[in-house]
């Protein structure tokens, strides 16, 4: 009888130690990603029986996904628009869009008065990393520097980026 009770446990111990590790590996909502598509439509409903509404022509700008059905997002766009989106057209890769009427400064290390290295303009894309302290590095095809949260749009201010 004791063989059939520590049988019976065995398994249930182990899915307790399997559960917490599978749950961390989907991002509650919501969080941002970016489209990885050439072309990439946003319909009205999660379903291609749905019309689409706009048609992406943009790889890597960022989205943030608000809702999850099945195979289908409800993304948004930089400019607040929503819609349904195939989940293989979107990335976890994250990338964020300059966001402000004037161009922001991009530099050497993450602090004001830093060297400055470029000037991005507003609505460049670039690929985000490293984010803390209200600063990302962003990569703008192989121009790197550290840009302030607060003229980006594809990362939260107190948010951070491994």
């Amino acid at each position: 009888m004791r063989r059939i009770a520590a049988h019976a446990i065995l398994p249930i111990a182990a899915l307790a130690v399997v559960a917490p590790l599978g749950a961390d590996t989907k991002p509650s909502l919501p969080y941002y990603a970016s489209i990885t598509a050439a072309k990439a439509r946003m319909r009205t409903g999660p379903a291609r029986t749905y019309p689409a509404n706009w048609l992406y022509q943009r790889p890597d700008l960022p989205v943030r996904v608000v809702a999850v059905f099945k195979e289908w997002r409800k993304v948004e766009d930089p400019d607040g628009t929503q819609g349904w989106m195939q989940a293989n057209l979107i990335s976890t890769a994250r990338t964020a869009i300059v966001h402000t009427r004037e161009p922001v400064a991009m530099l050497e290390r993450p602090a004001p008065g830093a060297k400055l290295l470029w000037r991005v303009s507003p609505g460049v894309v670039g690929r985000i990393s490293h984010c803390g302290g209200g600063w990302c590095r962003l990569d703008v095809k192989g121009q790197v520097g550290f840009v302030e949260v607060g003229g980006l749009w594809g990362v939260e201010a107190g948010e951070t980026v491994p």
